[in-house]
C-alpha cells in the first residue's frame, strides 16, 4: 500500500483539490479515483482559519466515508469543533469562530449535514494510525516512541496537541518540546501541527505542516517513496507563525 499523507489543511479547499488531482488522483463528476494501491490520509486539523472549512468536511467526508479512498484522523482543532457540536462550551478563538461563523451561516439543512458528517469523521477515527507492516505511525502532533500502541488520555493529549509544557509565548501559544530531536523508535513517524517553511526530518519523524493557512504551501507526503509533493498556497503570508528550530 502506498500512502499519500496530507498536512494540516485547515479550510483551505482549493489547495486541497489541487494536491490531491497532483498526487494523481483523477477528479470527475464531483468523484476521485485513486491511483492502484494507494490511499490518501488526512492527519488532522482540516478546519479553522482558511476560507472554506465547510467544503473541505464534506470532502474529506466524500473520499473517506462514501468512496473509501482516505483515512482521516482527528487534530486539535477537530478536538475543538466536535466538543462545540456536541455542546459544550468551547472558547470560540484560535480559528474555531472561522468555522462556527461559516456554519451558522449555512441554513438550518445544511447545518444538520455538515454535522453529521464531521461527527461521523470524529467519531469513527482513531486517535492515530499504526501500519505495522509499513512501520508507519501518522499521528496529528507526533507521538513518542514509548506511546506507540498505546490508547489513554495522555496519548490523546500528545497526539492532538503535541508535547506541551503547560505554558504559553509572548503570543499566548503553547511552548512545546521538541520531542522529535529525542525520537529513537524504528518506526517513521509522520505529523503536522507545528507550522514549519519546509518539511521537517528528524530521525525517523517527518513534519508535513507547511503552513499552508499562513501563506505557505499545501504538503502531502508519499509514503514509503519518502517524497514530497506541494502546491502553493493562496493565503496571504504570515511569516511570524512559522517555528524555526535549532540546527537538527
Amino acid at each position: 500500500m502506498h500512502f499519500d499523507i496530507i498536512g494540516d489543511v485547515h479550510g483551505c479547499i482549493d489547495e486541497l483539490n489541487e494536491l490531491i488531482q497532483k498526487l494523481g488522483y483523477m477528479k470527475q463528476q464531483g468523484s476521485y479515483t485513486a491511483p492502484a494501491d494507494h490511499k490518501l490520509v488526512f492527519l488532522g486539523d482540516i478546519t479553522d482559519r482558511g476560507p472554506n472549512s465547510m467544503a473541505v468536511i464534506k470532502l474529506v467526508y466524500q473520499l473517506v466515508a462514501e468512496q473509501k479512498i482516505a483515512f482521516y484522523i482527528p487534530g486539535n482543532h477537530c478536538n475543538k469543533l466536535y466538543r462545540y457540536f456536541l455542546g459544550n462550551n468551547v472558547q470560540q478563538k484560535y480559528g474555531l469562530e472561522t468555522t462556527v461563523a461559516e456554519w451558522k451561516n449555512l441554513q438550518t439543512q445544511q447545518q444538520s449535514q455538515i454535522k453529521e458528517k464531521f461527527m461521523y469523521l470524529y467519531e469513527t477515527a482513531p486517535l492515530y494510525f499504526h501500519f505495522k507492516e509499513e512501520n508507519l505511525v501518522i499521528a496529528h502532533a507526533g507521538i513518542k516512541e514509548n506511546l506507540i500502541g498505546a490508547a489513554s488520555e495522555r496519548v490523546k493529549s500528545f497526539v492532538l496537541y503535541g508535547d506541551t509544557t503547560g505554558q504559553t509565548d509572548e503570543q499566548g501559544r503553547p511552548i512545546r518540546r521538541d520531542w522529535a530531536k529525542k525520537y529513537q523508535g524504528k518506526a517513521w513517524v509522520i505529523y503536522g501541527h507545528t507550522p514549519v517553511l519546509e518539511p521537517r526530518i528528524v530521525h525517523r519523524t517527518i513534519n508535513i505542516d507547511t503552513g499552508c493557512v499562513f501563506g505557505n504551501k499545501l504538503t502531502a507526503l508519499q509514503f514509503p517513496d519518502l517524497t514530497f509533493v506541494s502546491v502553493l498556497s493562496k493565503q496571504p503570508f504570515s511569516p511570524d507563525r512559522f517555528t524555526s528550530f535549532d540546527s537538527d
